[in-house]
């Protein structure tokens, strides 16, 4: 087994601007990509903090104390919503909300439930009754869905960033009026960017050679697949907790590459790429990076990464393992 517009001041390298003057509107969120979209609406009468830190695996995270505190005085508060995130389900539910806006952004959009693909392992505790019929599992599974378990990485198609910015704008303009024309301004100014990036992507997987794409690792790209109709494979969903991959699917990615001729096979960001590079090893691909996003590490927030650029990098890999 193998592991695996305006005088916005919140577009600093900062993820914590609580230290700022304390009748700012506080906002918090939990991770990158709505703190990205956050700090191109917001004014400078607000402060905005994101909770899991450049580097953290959200998949893991577990509220601190202080985390909790900073919920608790935040007067608006945005998360996605997910298995990841039940974290913040908890805490809101243990608190009051009266005076706060709590925004949960997977309810904006069209959620799709959790996909299995062909050859893809999946958690024990998905498995289904007619999985059971199957001898210890020696069949492939082919693709199905996890009905009423969502995949949360909905961030991941640009479609959904822009109703996800809509979101916060409008919380923002309910809770601060005198300044609702601005908000919608800096959300329609960032919304354009966002329906260019999606034209880009569209025009390049439409004109490409291959709509196939092959990971080594997990695939939180579920709502990118669908948008733009890639075909992917991968050892483990967006969620999954394993770290360890059969020899089965292991056997079965080896053989979808040279059957399909796959010149490039996909890694994640803060991915240790073990079985991408067992995978290497055997077929003799090329290896890419395709970042969800999802998080950055302290260096790239430094640097000022925000998830346009991110996303815009990965049309450039998509543009050259397509084709």
């Amino acid at each position: 087994m193998i592991s695996v517009l305006s005088c916005n001041t919140n577009k600093s390298s900062n993820y914590d601007d609580t230290s700022k003057e304390n009748n700012k509107i506080k906002v918090v969120t939990t991770i990158f990509p709505i703190y990205d979209f956050a700090r191109n609406i917001l004014l400078d009468n607000s402060s905005l903090q994101m909770i899991i830190r450049p580097g953290v695996e959200i998949h893991s995270f577990n509220a601190s104390p202080s985390d909790i505190i900073d919920i608790q005085n935040a007067d608006v508060f945005i998360y996605i919503g997910g298995e990841s995130e039940e974290w913040a389900e908890k805490v809101i539910s243990s608190m009051d909300t009266n005076g706060k806006k709590i925004i949960k952004l997977i309810d904006y959009v069209n959620a799709l439930d959790e996909e299995i693909v062909e050859g893809m392992e999946h958690d024990e505790d998905h498995n289904h009754e007619d999985e059971a019929n199957h001898d210890e599992h020696d069949d492939i599974l082919e693709t199905h869905i996890h009905e009423g378990v969502y995949d949360e990485h909905i961030w991941t198609s640009p479609k959904n960033a822009v109703l996800m910015v809509n979101a916060i704008s409008k919380a923002m303009s309910e809770i601060d009026p005198n300044n609702a024309d601005i908000y919608k301004a800096n959300a329609d100014k960032y919304n354009s960017e966002l329906y260019l990036l999606d034209n880009d992507f569209r025009e390049t997987i439409n004109s490409s050679k291959r709509k196939d794409i092959v990971f080594g690792d997990r695939f939180p790209f579920r709502y990118l697949a669908d948008e733009y109709g890639l075909n992917y494979r991968a050892p483990f969903n967006g969620c999954s907790s394993q770290s360890d991959v059969s020899p089965k699917t292991l056997t079965y990615l080896i053989g979808y590459i040279k059957d399909n001729n796959i010149p490039y096979l996909y890694y994640i960001e803060l991915s240790n790429e073990k079985i991408a590079n067992t995978l290497i090893e055997q077929t003799g691909v090329t290896k890419l990076k395709l970042h969800s996003a999802q998080n950055v590490t302290k260096k790239e927030f430094d640097d000022g990464a925000s998830y346009l650029s991110i996303m815009r990098d990965n049309l450039e890999s998509l543009k050259k393992g397509l084709n």
